[in-house]
């Protein structure tokens, strides 16, 4: 067994419990553990963050240069609008809009507490014949 083993994805925020609602509907997951400063999920493809109460919490204002970005959250999603209509009926916002071409499409969002992350689109891989 090894000696550590990978944790949460921690994301401190003012209000947990609805930033956890954010993402529990985001990645069709559940919650897992709740405590008064701490909310932690799993979402249905295993994925694991938690979101911590920090009343002083700012988020960082990326894309622009006054506090930059820290750290972010990447997505892979076969149809980019699909979960960009979601995300926005969920209370996240667009940041920043890439019109990249090629296997790698990207978008980036706000969560509704203002964290980073972005979708990337990967080609839909047809099923094996034969």
């Amino acid at each position: 067994m090894p000696l550590v083993k990978a944790g949460f994805v921690v994301l401190d925020c003012a209000e947990p419990e609805k930033l956890a609602v954010f993402y529990t509907e985001l990645l069709q997951g559940e919650q897992t553990d709740v405590t008064v400063n701490r909310v932690e999920i799993r979402g249905a493809d295993g994925t694991r963050l938690a979101f911590r109460r920090d009343t002083n919490a700012t988020p960082p204002s990326w894309p622009r240069p006054e506090n930059s970005l820290q750290a972010h959250l990447d997505f892979v999603v076969e149809d980019l609008d699909e979960v960009e209509r979601l995300i926005v009926g969920l209370g996240g916002r667009p940041i920043e809009a890439k019109d990249a071409r090629g296997a790698h499409e990207e978008r980036g969002y706000a969560d509704p507490s203002g964290h980073s992350f972005t979708l990337r689109r990967v080609a839909a891989t047809a099923p094996k014949q034969g």
